[in-house]
């Protein structure tokens, strides 16, 4: 078996295990590893398979912000080009919410490209999520979360012209069903 597909496996029996007991906020709280393989099916079209090491970091991507997973344990399983995508896009869960969502907005423009499409793919899975299995949360926080998604997306540049029309498409979406039109 190639390495490079090995290490995607692995990622993805990590990511099982580390998420297990993990739900989705959403309605139908389907199990947390759906979202990490939408991020890393959307990371590998982005790429055209070509960066596995992104596609796992796809699956890796909250390890640390949701199950405390410590980035040099992620560097010695999968490698440091791993761990760094990985922490490129976790969030420090110490400081406040809001202050952790002006950062995402504040610091998208200054990421590695990888990283950057690593974002967009996360962003367009939860945008999806609103529409498809939506969490009980008020319109006007799904309307505002919507808001800072697409400054953060804006923050990310030109990336990846496919993600970014899936992202475009889905909050279209989202969109069309909070105003009742969908």
């Amino acid at each position: 078996m190639p390495t490079e597909l090995l290490i995607v496996l692995k990622a993805a029996e990590a990511a099982a295990s580390w998420h297990s007991g993990q739900r989705r906020k959403g309605a139908a709280g389907e199990p947390y590893i759906n979202h990490l393989i939408e991020v890393a099916k959307l990371v590998t079209e982005a790429t055209d398979g070509q960066d596995p090491n992104l596609a796992a970091a796809a699956l890796l991507h909250d390890a640390v912000e949701d199950q405390g997973i410590p980035l040099s344990r992620i560097a010695a399983m999968f490698g440091d080009d791993v761990a760094s995508l990985v922490g490129e896009v976790t969030d420090d869960k110490s400081l406040p919410k809001h202050e952790r969502k002006r950062l995402q907005v504040e610091r998208a423009p200054h990421k590695s490209p990888r990283a950057k499409i690593l974002k967009l793919a996360d962003k367009t899975s939860n945008v999806r999520a609103l529409t498809m299995s939506p969490p009980d949360w008020t319109l006007e926080r799904r309307r505002e979360y919507i808001r800072w998604a697409c400054e953060v997306v804006a923050g990310l540049g030109e990336v990846s012209p496919c993600l970014q029309e899936q992202f475009r498409a889905a909050v279209q979406q989202v969109e069309r069903a909070l105003d009742g039109t969908a």
